[in-house]
């Protein structure tokens, strides 16, 4: 059993980088990707403790890209190191645009007359590296100028509320492209979020797969089994490799736990295998 989507403090996640491998390890996992968003900053702690517990880490990150449908595009790049390889100069890149939105963002939130501040949010993120919209909403439910994290979220932080400040964000194409120059391999992740359906999410991830893609994420630990079946299927008819994993943030989503997602969730080891296969040529 594997996990190849989790999050930790470097992104949006409550868990320190070397906590993953842990929770890997205690569900049976025998390996983990590290995920975090538009960051490989936690790839060398989290390596460092997975090699003391036999777990296989998997270097990877969770890249915000335009969205082609109404809900929002991620994608998640495997086997990439935290080094000076494209993909790495892009998500320093993307790092600084979100540090410069994270200030708007507040500026903004306060200005709104919400009870809120920039040291405010660096202090619940534990720094400024791992700043995210969750922070922000954290800070406002220990202010209490709302009920929870999904009540910020839906008053103020989502895209189209009065709050949303939005940040720079790369076509999914390009992101297929910095992966593979970095020895990668992206796959489409949690495809529902995009909010198609049937031809149109089709037609889609025929043209991801036609764009270098490795594979779409249909294990995910948010979908029921129709759902996970249904993708699986999509995956093959375009010869995509189905990967699959919780999307593990600690207590920003409390419902989902590394290696079991929300109890239900076994990504087979035979996963990896062939999406390792994808990786290009040296």
């Amino acid at each position: 059993m594997i996990d190849l989507h989790t999050h930790s403090t470097v992104s949006d996640g409550s868990d320190p980088p070397e906590r993953i491998p842990e929770l890997a390890a205690e569900a049976g996992c025998s390996a983990v990707a590290l995920t975090d968003h538009d960051s490989l900053v936690g790839l060398v702690a989290a390596r460092k403790r997975a090699a003391e517990l036999d777990v296989t880490l998997i270097p990877g990150c969770e890249v915000s890209c335009r969205s082609v449908g109404k809900g929002g595009m991620h994608v998640l790049v495997y086997f990439v190191e935290d080094d000076d390889g494209p993909l790495s100069a892009e998500l320093t890149h993307l790092r600084i645009d979100r540090h410069h939105r994270n200030i708007r963002l507040a500026d903004k939130l306060a200005s709104m007359g919400l009870p809120i501040t920039y040291a405010e949010v660096v202090a619940e993120a534990g720094g400024e590296e791992g700043i995210g919209r969750p922070h922000f909403a954290s800070v406002l439910v220990k202010a209490g100028a709302v009920d929870s994290i999904q009540d910020a979220f839906d008053r103020f932080l989502a895209n189209g509320r009065p709050g949303f400040v939005p940040k720079s964000r790369l076509e999914a194409l390009d992101v297929a492209r910095l992966a593979t120059a970095s020895g990668g391999v992206a796959v489409l992740a949690h495809p529902y979020s995009l909010e198609l359906e049937g031809a149109d999410l089709a037609a889609l991830v025929g043209e991801l797969a036609a764009a270098g893609f490795g594979g779409i994420e249909a294990i995910y630990g948010r979908y029921s089994p129709r759902q996970r079946q249904d993708l699986s299927n999509l995956a093959r008819r375009f010869d995509l490799v189905a990967t699959g994993g919780s999307d593990h943030h600690g207590t920003i989503k409390p419902d989902l736990t590394v290696g079991t997602g929300r109890g239900d969730l076994k990504v087979p080891d035979q996963v990896l295998i062939d999406l390792e296969a994808r990786r290009p040529a040296a």
